[in-house]
């Protein structure tokens, strides 16, 4: 990853695929009446709406503080000889959340698991445990007065985290270091009022751990970016709901972990380590939990169906042949092809157990590998000083799905895979959202700094300030649910000659609408003075 976000577009034309398709045209005639009629009444209209891992089984959605929402691993950027992992918890975080602000679980065990060998089996879990400290019980603020320091009196609330290494073997744990005891994690982003220097709050937050490297936990911006209307029948059905980033605004909890990759990895000959994360809950029998499970992004939301999404986060990566039949015929495959008329490739697909289970060949799959889902990176891949969003696809092998950078674009990679870009059926699908609304940072923890919970006197076009809080984003200039033609290629002369007129065509009638919404509203008002 880079110092910021990566440019809006830099994927290179790829040769060979000769002028590109787009069944954008569709929505405007038969697609309406007759695609999306037909796949109203399947399953994926009585499913809520989700974002990588946001409320994606039934149990889990009322429980955000143990909701792991992301997963990321990659080399550092800035520290090539290092390893970050990053892990996401409490979806859709308001900014200004208020009185008690948002936090981690003092009943969990938040669990990173590094497969070393490809088992399937973690061979080191770096294990978080959160306290609650309250500086007084006589008031109702989350801050008493302005905070300036993490140790600052006025700080009212505040958690404190112990981070824990196990070793394993054979999934019993032979032994347990504690590398961070009694660190102070970033506090919530009241407001500006409330903390007028919240960089500062970050960096004093940012801790070194024994065995070098360093550790990060709080709120943080959420990392993840797309346009979350797929789930009203992928984008519409017909390409008017495309381009916003419906994260924009929101926070998460997150933690990150910064480790020299040696520790990691089994050797230099064997580079490749498989990473996912768990997160245990105490029962009331003492015991423990699991209750959310994540390695890959939308794995659980669009590969498992709803009867078995809450085993999915309660199993391991070790049983994961219980799934194998959700991956090789998706459903997602057949939806797109049945909304909007892209063939869906040949089953069974094994391209997605590549991609999913086992790694890809002569990129990130070790040797003897046990299909299971993982997160897998191929440590001896530096990382690029110019990183393309879509990864792997467009020949950056430091991207997804080797790891994943904060900035990769895993909603358009996946949706292209699924519809079988890596079997030879070429398509330029996506959601028109190409890039995180906040820059990411330079240097550890690189995540971006949380919305704030003030906002300026007058709310931008599209819904809410930079600093956040509305949790509606604003629309990307080039909305348009790409199904073979991107907004800039028009202009670019490379044979694409098919505009997006769904896009148009919608927007053009939604002017229609406001207008005279508008003239009946003056009228209605006149009339009633006029009583």
């Amino acid at each position: 990853m880079t110092a910021s976000t990566e440019p809006t577009e830099n994927r290179k034309t790829r040769k060979g695929r000769g002028s590109r398709r787009t069944v954008a045209v569709l929505a405007c005639g038969s697609l309406a009446a007759a695609g999306v009629a037909g796949a109203a009444a399947g399953p994926l209209a009585a499913r809520p709406a989700q974002a990588s891992s946001h409320r994606e089984a039934p149990q889990i959605s009322g429980q955000p503080e143990y909701d792991t929402t992301d997963v990321y691993a990659f080399q550092s950027p800035d520290k090539p000889d290092t390893t970050t992992l990053t892990v996401n918890w409490w979806p859709f975080a308001e900014p200004a959340g208020g009185p008690n602000f948002y936090k981690f679980a003092t009943d969990a065990q938040y669990d990173v698991h590094v497969d070393s060998d490809g088992d399937g089996q973690g061979d080191l879990v770096y294990r978080w445990t959160f306290k609650d400290n309250y500086r007084s019980g006589d008031t109702f603020l989350y801050n008493t007065g302005q905070v300036t320091s993490l140790d600052d009196k006025d700080l009212n609330y505040y958690q404190t985290y112990d981070i824990d290494l196990l070793r394993l073997k054979d999934q019993k744990v032979v032994s347990s270091t504690k590398i961070a005891d009694d660190l102070t994690a970033a506090p919530s982003n009241v407001g500006k009022a409330s903390m007028p220097d919240y960089q500062k709050l970050r960096d004093q937050a940012v801790r070194p751990v024994a065995g070098g490297g360093s550790t990060f936990a709080g709120q943080a911006d959420d990392p993840f970016f797309l346009d979350l209307r797929a789930f009203d029948l992928l984008y519409g059905g017909d390409l008017s709901e495309v381009g916003r980033d419906t994260l924009k605004g929101y926070n998460v909890q997150s933690v990150a972990l910064q480790v020299p990759t040696k520790e990691l990895r089994q050797s230099a000959q064997q580079p490749v380590i498989g990473v996912w994360s768990t997160t245990q809950r105490k029962n009331a029998s003492g015991g423990w939990s699991q209750v959310s499970r994540l390695g890959n992004p939308l794995v659980n939301e669009l590969v498992v169906p709803v009867k078995d999404k809450d085993r999915f986060n309660a199993s391991a990566p070790w049983n994961d042949a219980q799934f194998l039949k959700y991956v090789t015929d998706p459903e997602l495959a057949r939806l797109i092809e049945k909304i909007y008329g892209i063939k869906a490739p040949a089953l069974p697909r094994k391209d997605l157990i590549a991609v999913f289970l086992t790694g890809v060949a002569k990129l990130n799959q070790p040797p003897n590998v046990r299909p299971a889902e993982a997160l897998r990176l191929n440590t001896a891949i530096p990382p690029t000083a110019q990183p393309k969003r879509l990864g792997v696809l467009d020949g950056d092998n430091a991207g997804y799905p080797n790891g994943r950078r904060l900035t990769d674009d895993v909603v358009d990679i996946s949706l292209q895979v699924v519809q079988g870009e890596l079997v030879g059926q070429k398509n330029d699908l996506g959601d028109a959202v190409d890039a995180n609304d906040q820059p990411f940072g330079k240097t550890f923890p690189y995540l971006a700094l949380p919305a704030s919970g003030s906002r300026g006197p007058v709310a931008k076009k599209g819904g809410g300030d930079s600093t956040g809080g509305s949790g509606q984003g604003a629309v990307n200039q080039s909305a348009g649910l790409r199904t073979g033609l991107r907004p800039q290629d028009s202009a670019t002369g490379d044979g694409s000659d098919t505009l997006l007129i769904a896009s148009a065509s919608a927007g053009a009638f939604g002017l229609v609408l406001v207008g005279t919404g508008l003239l009946w509203l003056r009228s209605n008002r006149r009339a009633k003075a006029g009583r």
